[in-house]
């Protein structure tokens, strides 16, 4: 009797902590920027940057965490293509993503927790490769990397990211395979992720789902290491490139914590493939036009 008494008290003691990390890192976060950067936060800044523009990116906050809490990507894809196509650089574009999803990705993780969506096993496993890759293709991007020079490659990849969400939602029948070298996909998710300002979500979660992991388990899991991945690019970020575009990361944090638990309740009750191919297109026709503007 007592020693069940110990491992009920060790398993909430474990359940609390999927709570408590999230919410004492995310204000602690919080409270970091507000110290660092109070002067950017006075009234007027506030009020002169609630205006049209703010609008834009609170719209494309919401739509892009929906997207991404329902089919466990295309937040960073939808989001960066949005904001390449409204001609936000590059370097700007990928650190408001990667800020906000700090933010965002908590919110997404909490809520997934609280609707019973992860397989903490798998989210174990991909949390610590993906931290590594993210940190490292945030720091090429903020001190090595030319923004404006990447800004065409990173269009022509979130074209590639878009084409294997419509494959992933065309494929008929998917056949369960056993999922090897998870911490290298975790890796090479995070790292593009980074680089690209989105693709952890159609890289890591397409190629789980493509191997006939459960969507439910893989989408909830997904999301909640996520949380890690943005948490680590985005400090990398501020470290090496400084934050800029407040007014772009602000609207895309309450546009997408608000927007988080809808997601999370809707994971069962929207079809999954037209939903996957009408984003895909989305991402493809964004591109498209950030391109058109380059060349």
């Amino acid at each position: 009797m007592e020693r069940e008494l110990k491992i009920n008290t060790a398993d909430s003691f474990k359940e609390k902590l999927w709570i408590g990390i999230p919410v004492i890192l995310l204000v602690g976060l919080l409270s970091v920027l507000i110290y660092n950067h109070y002067a950017e936060f006075s009234w007027n800044g506030f009020v002169n940057g609630f205006n049209e523009e703010f609008l834009v990116f609170f719209a494309i906050g919401v739509f892009a965490q929906l997207v991404d809490g329902t089919l466990g990507m295309g937040y960073g894809a939808t989001s960066t293509s949005f904001l390449l196509a409204y001609g936000i650089p590059p370097v700007v574009s990928s650190t408001a993503v990667h800020v906000s999803e700090m933010f965002t990705t908590g919110a997404s993780a909490l809520s997934h927790h609280r609707f019973g969506n992860i397989n903490k096993k798998l989210v174990r496993h991909l949390l610590i490769p993906g931290v590594l890759g993210s940190i490292t293709g945030a720091y090429l991007l903020s001190d090595v990397i030319n923004g404006d020079i990447i800004k065409p490659f990173i269009a022509v990849y979130m074209i590639v990211l878009a084409v294997i969400i419509i494959r992933k939602a065309l494929k008929k029948t998917i056949v369960k395979k056993k999922t090897k070298r998870l911490g290298a996909l975790a890796v090479f998710g995070g790292f593009m992720d980074s680089v690209g300002g989105g693709g952890w979500g159609p890289i890591v979660t397409s190629t789980l789902l493509g191997r006939g992991r459960n969507p439910r388990y893989t989408i909830g899991s997904v999301n909640a290491a996520e949380f890690a991945i943005s948490f680590a690019s985005g400090i990398t970020f501020m470290l090496f490139g400084g934050i800029h575009g407040w007014q772009v990361i602000i609207g895309l944090i309450l546009g997408g914590v608000i927007a988080a638990p809808l997601a999370a309740y809707l994971v069962n009750k929207i079809k999954r493939k037209p939903m996957m191919v009408a984003v895909g297109i989305l991402i493809i026709l964004l591109s498209l036009k950030t391109l058109s503007k380059l060349l």
